[in-house]
Order: structure tokens, then C-alpha cells, then sequence
């Protein structure tokens, strides 16, 4: 068995600043890929939140993980609008409270609170794997960090299998029928264009690599 990673608050804060960053170099790519299928303005929607989530935290400095979730859920929700806010916030909603009143999550700990993050996001956008949203990169990525830690890897080796398999995921989209949100509206006129959630959910999986298991 690999030797545990000790994943405290201040990673978790680095890791919505890290998303926060990726967020804002990709903003512009992630609004055209909205643009054919949704509003033209996941990039910009999930800018704004990302800043006032950051905002947040450097406001309330939270001593806790179910107060790292709770002190950015409200933001996201209100400054991303859209379906993705609501999403998002009850991502990060869930991530708390599966955490917990703790200052640290060991391994098994963070991969159960995403999980249940990401089972959070499925039960509100009442979507599954294959609706051409972002569980068909979020829950691949989960799945494949359970099965890593199970495997006797790292937080490290998780958090790499779950980046690789939230990027495939993503791409995995691009062929996909939209069975959720607006673009399905577009039938299968929605063919052919790679989902903006998915995609900035794998950016959301790769900063979590970067900073929770560096």
C-alpha cells in the first residue's frame, strides 16, 4: 500500500485557485464551445464564479472541509448561473460535507468526497453517463480513483488515472446525442461538438491533480 497523502484545507483552497486560473486561460475556448450547442457563455459564467469563489474563501478563511464546501457552494451558485451554478455548487456542497469537520483528508477520504461531489451533480442534474453532460467526465474520473486506491496506489496515482480518464470522457462527448440542458433542444444536430461542461470538468479534475496530490 502507497503512503498516505495528508490533504489539508489550504490544499483545497489551492485547488479552486488553481481551477480558478485554468479557468480563466481556457474561458475563451470553453465559450466557443457553447457557442453551437448552449448559450455562448459557459467560459464567462464560469469565470465570474470562479473569482467570487476564490473571493469567498479569502473572506471567510475556512478552518474545515464542510467549511470549504459551504463557504464557495452559494457563490458558484449565484455567479455561474445557468445549470452549470447549481451544479458546480452542489458539487462543492457535497465535497464538504462528505468531508466532514476535519482539517485533513487522507486518501480514501478525498476520493469518497468527490464521489460524493460527483454523485451530488448526477441526483440535481438528474443525468447519467451518456446525456453528453459533465458526469461523462466526472464519473469516469471518480471511478477510475477508486479503482487506483483500491489497486494499492497513491493519492498521486488516483489523481492521474482520474485526469486521464476525465479527459477521455470529455472527448468521449464530441460523438454524443445531448440528452440534457439546452443542447438538447438540437437533437442530433448536437453531434459532432465536444460538451463545454465536461470539458471544464476535466479542467476541475486536472487542477485537483496538481495541487491536492503534488
Amino acid at each position: 500500500m502507497a503512503d498516505a497523502t495528508a490533504v489539508t484545507v489550504e490544499d483545497l483552497v489551492a485547488w479552486v485557485h488553481r481551477f480558478s486560473e485554468v479557468i480563466a486561460e481556457h474561458a475563451d475556448e470553453l465559450t466557443q464551445l457553447d457557442s453551437p450547442i448552449g448559450d455562448a457563455d459557459h467560459g464567462t459564467n464560469m469565470r465570474r464564479g470562479c473569482r467570487a469563489a476564490v473571493e469567498a474563501l479569502e473572506a471567510t478563511g475556512p478552518e474545515d472541509v464542510t467549511g470549504f464546501g459551504r463557504a464557495i457552494a452559494m457563490k458558484l451558485i449565484s455567479a455561474v448561473g445557468g445549470t452549470s451554478g447549481p451544479l458546480y455548487g452542489s458539487f462543492f456542497l457535497a465535497f464538504g460535507t462528505a468531508g466532514g469537520a476535519t482539517h485533513t483528508l487522507d486518501d480514501a477520504g478525498t476520493v469518497a468526497a468527490l464521489r460524493a461531489a460527483v454523485d451530488a451533480v448526477a441526483a440535481r442534474g438528474k443525468a447519467e453517463p451518456g446525456d453528453k453532460t459533465m458526469l461523462d467526465a466526472l464519473i469516469p474520473a471518480v471511478e477510475a480513483m477508486e479503482a487506483s486506491l483500491e489497486a494499492g496506489g497513491s493519492l498521486r496515482d488516483a489523481m492521474a488515472a482520474g485526469t486521464t480518464a476525465a479527459e477521455e470522457g470529455m472527448h468521449a462527448t464530441t460523438p454524443m446525442i445531448a440528452r440534457k440542458g439546452r443542447a438538447s433542444y438540437l437533437g442530433e444536430r448536437s453531434i459532432g461538438h465536444q460538451d463545454p461542461g465536461a470539458t471544464s470538468s476535466w479542467l476541475l479534475v486536472r487542477s485537483a491533480a496538481e495541487t491536492l496530490a503534488a
